[in-house]
Formats: C-alpha cells, sequence, structure tokens
C-alpha cells in the first residue's frame, strides 16, 4: 500500500483494528458524502481489507476513497501529520484528555488558528479505543446518545462525526430540486375573484342584492394561501366549470343558510 500520507485533505479518518470490511466501506462512503478523503487504517484484520468485494460494495461509489486508502503497523505511522487528534472512546478513568461533545468541540477547533490537520481516531468494532491509544490524542470526543443504549456501528459514528465537523467547517449548501414557486401578483388574484363571484352567484351561492362578506373574506384566503400562478389557472377553471354547469332553483338561499 502506499506509505506516502496525503497532505491534501486536512482531515484524516483513522481506523485501528477494524475487524469487518463492510466498516471500512461504509467509512469510506461517509466520509466522501461529507467531502474527506483521507483514510488510513492501522492493523486491520484482513491485510486486503481494501480490495475486499464486501468493502467495495458498501462504499457504493466511493471506490476513489479505498484505492487512496493506506495501511500501516501503528497509530504513531497513522498520525503522520497531524496537528490535532481526537479519539472516539470514554476518557480513561486514571487520567487522560478531555472529553468534548461534537458539536462544541468541533466549532471551538474550526476557530482555531492555523487551521489544524485534525486526525480523528476510531477503535475496532468490538473493543473501541485503547487506554494507551486515547493518551495518544488531544482531546476524545463522545457522541450525545441514549443513556439506556449507546451502541453505535463504527460507520454511523464516522457519518455522525464527519457531519459535524463538516458542518463545524462552513457545511455544504443545498440545491433545490424545484424551482421557486411564481406567486400570482394582486391582478392575477382579482380577476380569480371576479371569476368566482360570477359563479357563486350563477350557482345561487351568492346573492348579488345581499353579497355580505364573502368576497372579502375569499380575498383573505387567496392571500394567506400566497396562490401561485399555476393555481390561478386551476381555480378559474373550477370558475368556469360552475358557470357551465346548470344552476340551482333557488338562487341566494345557500348563501344565506351558510353565510351570515
Amino acid at each position: 500500500m502506499n506509505s506516502i500520507p496525503d497532505r491534501s485533505d486536512p482531515t484524516r479518518f483513522i481506523l485501528i483494528g477494524t475487524s469487518h470490511p463492510g466498516n471500512v466501506g461504509a467509512t469510506a462512503r461517509a466520509m466522501k458524502v461529507m467531502g474527506f478523503s483521507d483514510l488510513v487504517l492501522v492493523r486491520p484484520r484482513f491485510a486486503d481489507v481494501l480490495i475486499q468485494e464486501e468493502t467495495v460494495a458498501l462504499a457504493s461509489g466511493a471506490a476513489d476513497i479505498l484505492v487512496r486508502a493506506r495501511v500501516v503497523d501503528t497509530l504513531e505511522q497513522a498520525l503522520d501529520g497531524v496537528t490535532h487528534a481526537i479519539g472516539t472512546a470514554m476518557t480513561p478513568r486514571d487520567f487522560g484528555p478531555p472529553t468534548l461533545t461534537p458539536r462544541e468541540g468541533f466549532a471551538a477547533l474550526a476557530e482555531q488558528t492555523p487551521a489544524h490537520r485534525l486526525g480523528l481516531v476510531f477503535g475496532s468494532e468490538r473493543h473501541g479505543l485503547s487506554n494507551e491509544d486515547a493518551y495518544r490524542c488531544h482531546a476524545v470526543m463522545s457522541i450525545p446518545t441514549n443513556p439506556h443504549y449507546g451502541s453505535l456501528n463504527l460507520a454511523q459514528a464516522v457519518q455522525l462525526l464527519s457531519y459535524e465537523w463538516r458542518q463545524a467547517l462552513g457545511g455544504f449548501g443545498i440545491s433545490a430540486r424545484t424551482p421557486d414557486p411564481e406567486l400570482a401578483d394582486g391582478a392575477a388574484v382579482q380577476g380569480l375573484l371576479s371569476h368566482w363571484e360570477k359563479a357563486l352567484v350563477h350557482l345561487g351561492f351568492l346573492d348579488p342584492a345581499a353579497p355580505k362578506k364573502l368576497m372579502p373574506r375569499l380575498n383573505q384566503l387567496f392571500n394567506r394561501a400566497q396562490v401561485r400562478q399555476e393555481e390561478i389557472h386551476i381555480l378559474r377553471g373550477v370558475a368556469k366549470a360552475m358557470l357551465d354547469s346548470t344552476p340551482p332553483q333557488r338562487p341566494g338561499q345557500q348563501q344565506q343558510d351558510a353565510i351570515k
């Protein structure tokens, strides 16, 4: 494997003693989704884990991360070039680095200048991060979870921390999948109201001799709804259908019953 550290990515994800190939692939996917690419494995269970079928399948389009990933023998080698290491573990009971939550810890780290080359260190699925490895870190990070059930899959933890770190760095913008709606202007709404007024008179729902507050209330309703231009066309189509229908026998009586 390539033994030259990737200096182009300021964030490195370090997995120690990973036993499940799927977690390596899912980690690569989680990293790429959040715009990170530097992956280092320390003593994985399988020497060929980066090219195993399950690994590649779970990477799901992030095979380029796997191609550039490195396998090393020690955490010391994995931390080469890293200026700030954060472990994902409980703080050792006797002594050790401070424990941070992701949101507050990453926010403070992102503000430091000059910017650090960050290493996020994850232990094995079965045993987690050892105390000895935690001592090598500047801080440890604990993900706030349900106090009665805090079991996180390795790749899930990578996804959560990579998301929080990306947000602290400024995040990514999102692109709307649909265009901004074209709201109807005042003239279009008044045209709709005029059309509906004729239709309601035609149906006998509105008595033109005693209109009361029906049309102003409909005006307020359409204003609150922020009617879109295409909705104007639909509602005018409804009004046209009403005008084309046969009117009831007693004009005005329905409004007298419904609008007081």
